[in-house]
């Protein structure tokens, strides 16, 4: 007869599993832009652009049924235009095509640095039709092939794109998803009370109005410094839940935030840790170097 225990076990570490998982995903559609590309790009005012359909790899059957439907074009095909002048708008039209990034570098024609937003720098004009005519060819496929069209399947078919993307990222990440969802949180945090001055250009550091510094890194995983760059706070973040690693991943913690002691004894340290990954053994670790 199962344990009691053991059930709540379960169903604790299935529960941070998904919790961790569904903000994962959720934090990847902020992450991607998808609503906030969408918006800037139906502030565009399409119809004043030059749709050259054979020079931009539209069809004819496509564009009829995009114009008969009274869908804006540039909601639907890629223009040059729009590629160099709305931030990060490859990327809508991107995942409208359903291609991937990896997809796009084999054909010579890597966009990742313009759809992730890492450049700021637009796109060349002779690269922004190159891209455009590949990505509207594959529009113009998907398009033909339906019956009908309803506009509402394009954001379904940015979805689809967007959550295969966001499945790789899940799986290539493994042991540092936790990691990733809490300095996501914190990120949208810093932005939404309006915290935030500068980043740098990788994401890794915040400066903040009142001085201070965020830096993401690995030992620790995040540490918050003052104007002087003396250490206030360092943090650990120990995300997996299979208790037979628990103590290689409290002794790394450790070692990392006693060194955060080292450099200023009354810096604050933080450990993140499932509790449902301690084991007895772990506690009394764990227990020993709390005064330390």
């Amino acid at each position: 007869m199962a344990s009691p225990h053991r059930g709540r076990s379960k169903h604790e570490s299935w529960s941070i599993d998904q919790i961790t998982k569904s903000e994962f995903f959720h934090q990847k559609l902020h992450e991607y832009g998808l609503l906030e590309i969408a918006y800037a790009i139906e502030q565009v005012q399409g119809e004043h652009l030059d749709w050259n359909r054979e020079d931009l790899g539209i069809s004819e059957q496509a564009w009829n049924k995009v114009i008969h439907r009274g869908i804006k074009p540039v909601r639907v095909f890629a223009h040059p235009y729009v590629l160099q002048n709305v931030h990060r708008s490859v990327g809508y039209y991107q995942k409208l095509a359903m291609v991937s990034l990896k997809s796009m570098n084999n054909i010579g024609l890597s966009i990742t640095s313009h759809e992730t937003g890492r450049s700021r720098r637009p796109m060349g004009e002779q690269k922004a039709r190159d891209v455009s005519r590949r990505l509207n060819e594959l529009i113009s496929r998907l398009i033909e092939s339906d019956d009908t069209l309803d506009p509402r399947e394009f954001d379904l078919w940015r979805g689809m794109t967007a959550g295969s993307t966001a499945k790789g990222s899940w799986q290539n990440r493994k042991g540092d998803r936790t990691e990733d969802v809490i300095k996501g949180i914190i990120t949208r945090r810093i932005r939404a009370t309006g915290l935030l001055i500068e980043q740098s250009d990788d994401g890794r550091k915040w400066q903040l109005e009142d001085g201070r510094t965020i830096e993401y890194g690995s030992e620790p995983d995040l540490a918050v410094y003052d104007r002087d760059h003396g250490l206030l706070v360092a943090v650990e973040i120990k995300g997996g839940i299979d208790t037979a690693g628990v103590l290689e991943r409290i002794g790394a913690a450790i070692k990392s935030l006693s060194r955060a002691k080292q450099e200023n004894a009354h810096s604050t340290t933080v450990l993140i840790i499932p509790r449902v990954s301690m084991t007895e053994q772990a506690e009394r670790e764990l227990a020993a170097h709390r005064s330390d």
